[in-house]
């Protein structure tokens, strides 16, 4: 987030051994022992599988599922442009309600008090419990896989503190505050006998078990990561995580409550233990900064320069994690990068304004189909992955109508242009438009350019500007041949007949030139 900045210039159960089929899909990439320091961390290479998967499932299930109620004010930016002072209580995300309710004023007390009679939010747990029964991982895991997804990544903790996996690591301030049934384990076997990596996202930043107090603003939010017994707390419950499941992905939330050396020591070991591992970008050591925002006058000073600044913003850079000393890649949430990048990333986001599950979601709060497929072909035309989120039921872990119609959507499109995603890297142009107007999106894997053109162009003529393909000869997505001929700054593609109707068309062409 674009907060971490700003406090900077203004304040200066299951055995360890890995099955065969873990091992056969392991990257032979990182084989050397990794040394708790930052150049050793920093020189490993990006594991392969991550960098050609391209595609992942994020999923958003808990107690917070029961209620799934949030306000609505737009978007996660929106939210915080319209209703600063109280927007930590507000936010669209209903994983966030159990904050949400300790605040009087808000959507979320009211709905709460009216329809819950102000019950404790321990009291969803039963409910949550009592709904697992009609869960089958397997299903979610053939779901996801038909979608074309190779990666899933499943919150084992947000940030109410409660665990989808029976944890030996007692919560001293929530007794059983877990599932009896291995949600993560289940989840985990399913996943990979689809054939799908399993990752795990954890809360290490916020525990609101730990830390009770009600967030109203940004600057508390960040002054809420937990001290005192928390940061040995979260430290054994992920190294719990990486023993038990060994998990391909390490997804932090918002910090780390320690400070770097310990942390570094986590990042040596897990690779370690799974050598085709990644850490994502959300590892920001906050001992120090948490301890300046607890204060009332530094509060009160991020608050001041943070509303200024989001109001000024286009809606992205708050929710751009800062850059950390060590990190696999970065994760924008609902925003994007405009540009190519050098260091590998991974667009976030629900298919709503929330992650997890919103009773109150109408069709229109749902992103169309067609724009979250043009957001994902961008972030592959830039170095990017999308990990794109889930948010079941909490009475029975069904995936509501609108999730699963998108889901189809990416798996029937990824069905006939996955050539152009999958193992693809980005060309040295990263897009183009047509002089009707279409955005344009290239990639490459060897010599091969793959032309991605997002909707349907007019006629069988396709003409780029300032564009040069350097091309032997180039394929339809019929099979059907496309010339290719230079006009100055103008690329002309012909092809023999009109292309139907799709949300978005790719040509592939020889290249004569491979740039580096």
């Amino acid at each position: 987030m674009g907060w971490a900045n700003k406090i900077k210039k203004l304040f200066h159960g299951r055995p360890k051994c890995l099955s065969l089929g873990r091992l056969a899909n392991m990257d032979a990439t990182n084989t050397a022992t990794v040394e708790p320091t930052l150049e050793s961390l920093n020189a490993r290479a990006l594991p392969q599988w991550f960098d050609d998967a391209k595609f992942g499932i994020f999923i958003h299930w808990g107690m917070f599922a029961i209620p799934a109620f949030a306000e609505k004010h737009g978007n996660i930016h929106e939210t915080f442009v319209k209703k600063y002072d109280t927007a930590v209580a507000r936010t669209p995300y209903t994983e966030w309600y159990a904050n949400a309710i300790k605040v009087p004023g808000t959507e979320s007390y009211e709905y709460h008090q009216k329809t819950y009679n102000g019950a404790p939010y321990q009291s969803f747990k039963k409910p949550f419990l009592d709904g697992l029964k009609d869960w089958d991982p397997a299903e979610w895991a053939e779901l996801f896989r038909k979608s074309g997804a190779q990666y899933v990544v499943l919150v084992t903790k947000h940030h109410d503190g409660f665990c989808l996996w029976p944890s030996a690591i007692t919560n001293p301030n929530e007794e059983d505050w877990f599932t009896e049934r291995d949600i993560v384990g289940e989840l985990a076997d399913a996943v990979r006998a689809a054939g799908l990596r399993f990752g795990i996202y954890y809360s290490g930043g916020i525990d609101w078990t730990f830390n009770r107090k009600p967030l109203r603003t940004l600057a508390q939010f960040m002054g809420s990561v937990p001290g005192g017994k928390y940061e040995a707390y979260a430290m054994a419950q992920v190294r719990e995580l990486v023993d038990r499941y060994q998990p391909s992905i390490l997804w932090n939330d918002i910090a780390w409550p320690g400070n770097l050396k310990p942390l570094l020591g986590l990042f040596a070991d897990y690779y370690n233990a799974v050598p085709d591992g990644l850490v994502n970008d959300r590892w920001m050591h906050a001992a120090w900064y948490a301890r300046v925002l607890r204060t009332k006058p530094a509060q009160w000073l991020l608050d001041w320069s943070l509303k200024r600044s989001i109001k000024k913003s286009k809606g992205g850079g708050v929710m751009v994690p800062p850059r950390i000393p060590h990190s696999d890649f970065r994760t924008p949430e609902y925003t994007s990068f405009d540009t190519l990048q050098k260091k590998k990333w991974e667009a976030t986001r629900g298919m709503s304004h929330s992650f997890g599950f919103n009773r109150n979601d109408t069709p229109d709060d749902y992103e169309t189909p067609e724009n979250l497929l043009t957001g994902f072909i961008d972030a592959v035309s830039k170095n990017g992955n999308l990990l794109l989120n889930v948010g079941p039921r909490g009475v029975d872990g069904s995936i509501p109508e609108p999730q699963l119609e998108r889901l189809e959507f990416f798996g029937n499109w990824l069905k006939k242009n996955g050539h152009a995603i999958y193992g693809a890297r980005p060309w040295h142009q990263t897009d183009a438009k047509t002089t009707c107007g279409l955005d344009v999106r290239f990639t490459t894997k060897g010599d091969t350019l793959n032309v991605i053109v997002l909707g349907t162009p007019a006629s069988s003529e396709i003409r780029l500007e300032d564009t040069i393909i350097a091309a032997k000869s180039g394929k339809a997505p019929d099979g059907s041949p496309v010339t290719v001929e230079q006009q100055g700054s103008t690329c002309v593609l012909r092809m023999e007949k009109s292309l139907d109707e799709e949300p978005a068309h790719t040509l592939t062409f020889e290249l004569l030139e491979v740039y580096a």
